[in-house]
């Protein structure tokens, strides 16, 4: 039995390592194992495990979901870094440089079918209903969708220049927040807690990733990236929109604005203008008031985990939100 909640991480990576992957061809699954070496937070499994356990259920059932949220989350990010030309992830080489984009392609959609089968475990075992195993599945599918529908946002973004805080939340609300959200989610209904409370976790997932993506953002920008795994200012050089260059469009004079729109469309700066650009930033206040949005997130968050009844699963999520408040990569 799963005991000891501190485990949970090392549980993850056990069964992480043991998902029934096959060793060829090596092509395809050389970088799927390469991903899973490169480690990350865990943040989304745990989430889920602890919400399982704070809705009354036992995570050791949840292990199953908490392993296909988790080979869900890689996958976008091996695609991710070709959509980016991203030379490097959790400061190694990424997927698509180490190999190239076809196996980078290839590799990922075969873990986003792993992560499916993981689900298999809930149809098949005779301790969930139907329903159940429908919710988890359709909860899951809608998540993949959404997370894709953020992304062609962040792509359509890059190419137009009037995009509002209200836009930008949307699209990070799909893209980042809701794989949170649906971690909290398939816990609780692993739990078979009532829908409102189903709901209500996913109120704590969604408003946590929002804070999760704004900060890593801010962290682009000002983060060390011995520490970040990405050089300072990546974003800037991509010419993505950021929480911080939709902000700072808006506090901006016209000067300065124009200077911004010049820079920020050009995606051939040299490493001056990012660090001209990075101390408007903080001219205008922009630091300041991000972190100050990214510290309501993560109270929001926390108000709505206060909704359920005290328990050590509870308690262990506001002391990883808090963690997270704190985070540096």
């Amino acid at each position: 039995m799963l005991d000891n909640k501190k485990l949970f991480t090392e549980l993850i990576e056990e069964r992480l390592r043991n998902v029934d992957i096959p060793d060829q061809p090596k092509t395809l699954y050389d970088p799927i194992f390469y991903t899973l070496s490169l480690g990350g937070k865990r943040i989304r499994p745990n989430l889920l495990l602890l919400s399982c356990g704070m809705c009354g259920g036992d995570p050791n059932e949840a292990l199953s979901a908490s392993v296909a949220i988790e080979l869900l989350h890689n996958f976008t990010l091996i695609h991710d870094d070709i959509m980016d030309k991203a030379d490097t992830r959790r400061g190694e080489i990424s997927v698509y440089k180490k190999w190239n984009s076809p196996i980078a392609i290839l590799s990922g959609d075969a873990m986003f079918a792993h992560a499916i089968k993981q689900l298999n475990y809930y149809g098949h075992s005779n301790k969930f209903g139907k329903d159940q195993f429908i919710k988890l599945y359709e909860l899951f599918v809608d998540a993949v969708i959404t997370v894709c529908e953020g992304q062609a946002l962040d792509l359509q973004f890059e190419s137009e220049i009037d995009v509002s805080i209200d836009e930008y939340v949307t699209m990070i609300t799909s893209k980042t927040a809701a794989l949170i959200s649906c971690s909290m989610q398939m816990g609780a209904i692993i739990a078979g807690t009532s829908e409102e409370n189903v709901q209500l976790a996913g109120k704590i997932g969604s408003e946590a990733g929002l804070a999760f993506q704004i900060q890593d953002d801010l962290l682009d920008a000002i983060g060390d990236p011995e520490i970040f795994g990405k050089k300072t200012g990546g974003d800037i050089y991509e010419g993505k929109k950021t929480y911080l260059s939709i902000l700072a469009l808006k506090k901006a004079d016209s000067k300065q604005k124009a200077y911004l729109i010049e820079h920020l469309q050009n995606k051939n700066k040299d490493v001056k203008v990012v660090i001209e650009i990075i101390q408007l930033y903080r001219e205008l206040g922009v630091i300041d008031e991000t972190k100050q949005t990214i510290d309501y997130h993560y109270q929001k968050s926390l108000q709505y985990l206060h909704n359920f009844g005290h328990s050590d699963y509870r308690d262990d999520i506001a002391k990883l939100l808090n963690l997270l408040t704190k985070r540096d990569r």
